[in-house]
């Protein structure tokens, strides 16, 4: 059975994705393909804070990037794991699919899922700061607009 992705109106979500796409990448108008992590360590999940310098300064999201061409959303998850915490994961189920679209055109397609194992050790390459959190714990922190429905899931145990 295939999962229909949720829709969704998101001006943050452009912003990630234009960060995602790298410096000096064009803005397109195009279907922009996203993989995140729920990496999960018992009833936490690792979160991660947006630099001051980014777009949504400071807001919380989940570890995860663009796909490249050519690229499965579980390699280009894994690739992205590696850059961005140095780990070596083995990624799990596909949790939920979600679309949002933006009002200046385009939209993105964010497939989040659940990472239960990984080698290394956790660090922080490009964030403000990584934590483990409690899942009920999550809507106490300021997500992007854009993931504040997957949190309320997530923290009533809808997903996982």
């Amino acid at each position: 059975m295939t999962e229909e992705p949720q829709e969704h109106d998101s001006e943050e979500i452009a912003a990630k994705s234009a960060v995602n796409a790298g410096p000096g990448a064009p803005r397109q108008n195009a279907l922009r393909l996203v993989a995140a992590a729920l990496i999960l360590r018992g009833a936490e999940v690792l979160i991660c804070q947006r630099r001051p310098d980014q777009p949504m300064a400071l807001q919380w999201e989940f570890p995860g990037g663009k796909l490249e061409p050519g690229e499965s959303p579980e390699a280009a998850l894994k690739r992205e794991l590696e850059e961005e915490l140095g780990i070596t994961a083995t990624v799990g189920p596909r949790v939920t699919h979600i679309r949002h679209n933006y009002r200046h055109g385009g939209a993105v397609d964010l497939q989040f899922f659940a990472v239960y194992e990984f080698e290394g050790e956790i660090e922080n390459r490009i964030f403000h700061e990584v934590k483990w959190v409690r899942l009920e714990d999550l809507p106490s922190y300021d997500f992007l607009a854009a993931d504040r429905g997957l949190i309320r899931d997530l923290a009533q145990g809808k997903l996982l």
